[in-house]
């Protein structure tokens, strides 16, 4: 009977500690970023080349959870992420083309994430419109989308120049030694993040339900047409900064709803704070594991969210 005034009141508690906690986590992990590599802590170094990637690490990480989040509110499953749903393989398949064709990549990955998204959607409207667990169709719906662009990848890349190919390989399964225009994806992330506070009562009736929300007055079509775009475009930019890094959109929500956070007002700047964390976390990792040889960041962030994806799999997506 006590006991659940005193878990009642908990969850607050460890909500504030976690709203303290997450930014200054970001910014240890970012100070131990800067000062760890293979010239050691070198000042120089640190201007030219760790500075500008862990700045796109955080962008990039902050982004892909954006995305995660808007894509679990639009298809209200808790398993979305543009990984596992092929957004980030459209993007990257657009990102190919248009490094192909000499036109910008990231006019190309935001194009394909854009059109994979509306294939999504298209694909589970029903499932969308139905009031009862559409799972499992989603889930099938996002692996056939996932595994189309994948192959299409794979062909653009038989096409790919000798000389290209190892770095079109590599920039594939995620990829920060290149990345640029950090500003710009991190700009992008505070836009999109309030972007979503300013839509997060919307949001969170979408969550219970198209007809729940349709009665409770929100505009259902246009709101679920916001949230695509945006976690497109989210997606497309982060896919061409960074090619297609996966999982960051699904663990960093799920991470923050266990720890009680359940707001979209709340999860819409903890998510990019925790994103940017956890991938500055993993490049960091991927840079100093087997140092002087750098591992994909792709790779490493696959092995932290495949078992994490398999748990929330297995305990139905709750």
């Amino acid at each position: 009977m006590g006991s659940a005034p005193l878990m009642t009141q908990a969850l607050p508690a460890r909500r504030s500690r976690l709203f303290v906690a997450l930014p200054l986590s970001v910014l240890a992990i970012a100070a131990v970023s800067l000062m760890v590599g293979s010239a050691g802590l070198d000042l120089e170094m640190i201007q030219a080349l760790r500075g500008p990637r862990v700045a796109a690490a955080a962008g990039v990480g902050a982004l892909l959870a954006l995305s995660g989040l808007a894509m679990q509110a639009l298809l209200r499953n808790p398993l979305a992420d543009p990984y596992v749903l092929g957004t980030s393989g459209g993007a990257a398949v657009g990102a190919l083309l248009a490094l192909m064709l000499g036109v910008a990549m990231a006019l190309g990955a935001a194009a394909g994430a854009l059109v994979a998204g509306g294939l999504l959607v298209l694909l589970a409207r029903r499932a969308l419109a139905a009031s009862d667990d559409a799972s499992p169709r989603l889930i099938l719906s996002g692996a056939m989308l996932a595994a189309v662009f994948g192959a299409l990848a794979t062909l653009l890349l038989t096409l790919t120049p000798d000389q290209r190919l190892r770095g079109a390989i590599f920039w594939l399964v995620g990829d920060l030694s290149g990345a640029d225009h950090a500003g710009a994806t991190l700009a992008a992330a505070v836009l999109f993040s309030l972007a979503l506070m300013a839509r997060h009562r919307g949001i969170d009736r979408l969550l219970l339900g198209s007809e729940a929300a349709h009665l409770l007055g929100e505009p259902v079509r246009r709101l679920r047409m916001e949230l695509l775009v945006a976690a497109s475009l989210a997606a497309g930019l982060a896919v061409a900064s960074a090619g297609a890094i996966g999982f960051v959109g699904l663990v960093v929500p799920q991470a923050l709803r266990l720890a009680g956070v359940q707001r979209t007002r709340d999860l819409a700047w903890l998510a990019p704070v925790g994103g940017a964390a956890l991938l500055m976390a993993a490049d960091l990792l991927s840079r100093s594991v087997a140092m002087p040889i750098e591992l994909p960041v792709g790779a490493v962030m696959a092995l932290v969210g495949a078992p994490v994806f398999i748990f929330f799999l297995a305990r139905g997506g709750r």
